[in-house]
């Protein structure tokens, strides 16, 4: 796992008291992980404004409780019928979870770090 942000980054971009109840150290731990699995490419050696800024959201949402979601297998498809001609229906995506808006937001912010290079040379030798 890199270490994209610090508990003192986060300190300075939210202020003292951004963990509330939550355990700030945890919470910047979980911050580090979800960014190493959503960025994808190389970094320069300085942390770019912007990542900081995405840990600084996301610790937030895990100090909060609202990071890592628990996930259950949702149903395709369920239909429930009231009386004879009256029925709903709604179809879920499987493992689907809602996102929060500070997790979106931190999506946004590290955008393009997270996809891959579109281009790759190959050498036959």
């Amino acid at each position: 796992m890199t270490d994209f942000v610090t508990e003192a980054d986060v300190v300075q971009q939210l202020g003292p008291d951004w963990a509330g109840d939550g355990d700030a150290v945890i919470a910047v731990a979980m911050a580090n992980a979800w960014l190493t699995a959503k960025i994808k490419r190389a970094l320069p050696e300085v942390v770019p404004d912007a990542i900081k800024s995405a840990g600084a959201q996301v610790a937030k949402l895990a100090a909060a409780g609202k990071l890592y979601k628990d996930t259950q297998r949702e149903v395709q498809s369920k239909t429930v019928s009231a009386q004879a001609g009256t029925s709903t229906s709604k179809t879920y995506v499987a493992g689907s979870v809602d996102r929060s808006t500070g997790e979106n937001f931190a999506l946004d912010l590290i955008a393009p770090w997270t996809r891959r290079a579109g281009t790759v040379m190959l050498k036959r030798i």
